[in-house]
């Protein structure tokens, strides 16, 4: 059975239908696009929606009508990948297929990227030319890191008690993640946490000015307990890609994507596909960190990632109550011509 985690979607399916887009406080990072509740061919309509979500698909298939017009006057772009990866988050087509084993990919899918476990980018100075230059300079997270670790420490020593960056940040990922994975965030759905950044300034310059193509779920450092490990899991999402910096990584850590397993190395990146089925393990007695990066995948192109950004900013609004709710455009229309036959036909009320 598929297990799926990820940060940047609403939970649309199943009993959470109806409420998914009148929430004004953020749902669960559990949540996704998809409109699917079952692989039935019966299951992928329209109708099935909520006229919440209704709302939703018409809002973004009006965006991306602008996005479109833009990228083609312009540059030539199309979109039709973004507009096949609607119909397949709405569950009007089939849901896709994996590329290979261990590839789970969700109906978010963006069709005929490459799709592989592991990602060697530091050598591919064409599709990657930030991550050798992270490498590089990765000393200065390292360093911020350490130090913001020591202040920690010293703050739970003088307080007897045990606080500290990792104490609750990543509470709602548990139930995938385990008890002992957690995270302290820097950047998520595009926004950067200045409170968070302002503990590490030079990192934060640092990524800014590399200018990585960062994706929806963002940047946060990571940390796994010693004797523990996350289980087996899947983000679906095709079109992201996530690298680790390691900062701290005890002998003996394993991460395990598809069916490949490798470790981390320090100040250097391990880039996966977690649309892969995934999971790691810290079988030691030291705690092991990274800096999670995810970045938009390089076969996207400019108008794809602006198309991407646009729909996922949008549900981003729509799950925290920024867009009113209104009757969807299609059924007001229909709504129209009720009205105007009850006038011509002398119905409606008494």
């Amino acid at each position: 059975m598929k297990l799926f985690c990820g940060a940047v979607v609403m939970v649309v399916m199943g009993i959470h239908v109806s409420a998914a887009f009148v929430t004004t406080t953020p749902l669960s990072a559990q949540s996704r696009l998809s409109m699917r509740t079952s692989s039935s061919p019966s299951c992928m309509q329209l109708c099935a929606l909520t006229e919440r979500q209704m709302q939703f698909w018409e809002d973004v298939e009006e965006g991306l009508d602008d996005v479109a017009q833009f990228y083609v006057e312009s540059k030539g772009e199309d979109i039709d990948r973004i507009r096949a990866f609607g119909k397949s988050a709405r569950g009007e087509t089939p849901a896709p297929t994996g590329y290979g084993p261990g590839h789970q990919p969700s109906e978010e899918h963006v069709e005929g990227l490459t799709a592989k476990p592991f990602w060697d980018i530091s050598e591919d100075l064409d599709s990657f030319p930030w991550a050798a230059k992270l490498e590089a300079q990765s000393a200065i997270i390292a360093e911020e890191f350490e130090a913001k670790l020591s202040r920690d420490a010293a703050a739970a020593a003088e307080q007897q008690q045990l606080s500290g960056m990792f104490s609750g940040d990543s509470a709602w990922q548990n139930k995938v993640m385990g008890q002992g994975w957690s995270a302290f965030r820097l950047q998520r759905l595009g926004i950067w946490n200045t409170k968070n950044c302002e503990e590490f300034p030079k990192t934060f310059k640092l990524l800014r000015d590399l200018e990585i193509p960062l994706a929806v779920r963002g940047v946060c450092f990571a940390r796994q307990a010693p004797q523990s490990g996350v289980q087996p899991h899947t983000d679906g999402r095709n079109f992201i890609l996530t690298s680790h910096l390691g900062l701290k990584i005890p002998q003996g850590c394993w991460i395990k994507v598809g069916e490949e397993q490798r470790t981390w190395e320090e100040e250097k990146l391990t880039t996966l596909d977690t649309s892969f089925e995934h999971s790691t393990g810290n079988p030691t007695d030291a705690e092991r960190h990274v800096l999670i990066i995810d970045f938009w995948h390089p076969e996207l192109t400019e108008a794809e990632r602006k198309s991407l950004e646009f729909v996922y900013d949008l549900r981003n609004k729509f799950e925290t109550g920024q867009v009113p709710i209104r009757k969807p455009r299609s059924l007001q229309s229909n709504e129209g011509l009720a009205g105007l036959w009850n006038t011509l036909t002398g119905g409606g009320g008494e």
